[in-house]
């Protein structure tokens, strides 16, 4: 299995919501790596290490997002395999 990572932002009403916890949640559920941070213009930023199938299951909860959240916009893209992230998902602090 190969393995892959991604780079999602998502942007809506998605920080103040549990976004972030929920990202955590769905990523330990799947398996996969990686961190959630919030973004100062608004949006979430999801770095994701896995599968395919894990980052396309993972790209379809983001879209949900949790309950009081509202996701206007999900955008993905491959990213540069970073092994310091590959062993667990963190929320990370605000830059």
């Amino acid at each position: 299995m190969e393995t892959l990572a991604k780079r999602f932002y998502v942007s809506g009403t998605v920080q103040g919501v549990g976004f972030r916890f929920f990202a955590e949640r769905v990523a330990a559920r799947l398996g996969v790596a990686g961190y959630v941070k919030n973004l100062f213009d608004g949006r979430v930023e999801v770095y994701a290490i896995g599968s395919a199938a894990q980052l396309d299951a993972l790209r379809d909860e983001l879209r949900r997002g949790p309950r009081f959240a509202t996701v206007t916009g999900l955008t993905g893209a491959d990213a540069e395999f970073l092994p310091v992230f590959a062993n667990g998902f963190t929320i990370e602090r605000d830059d």
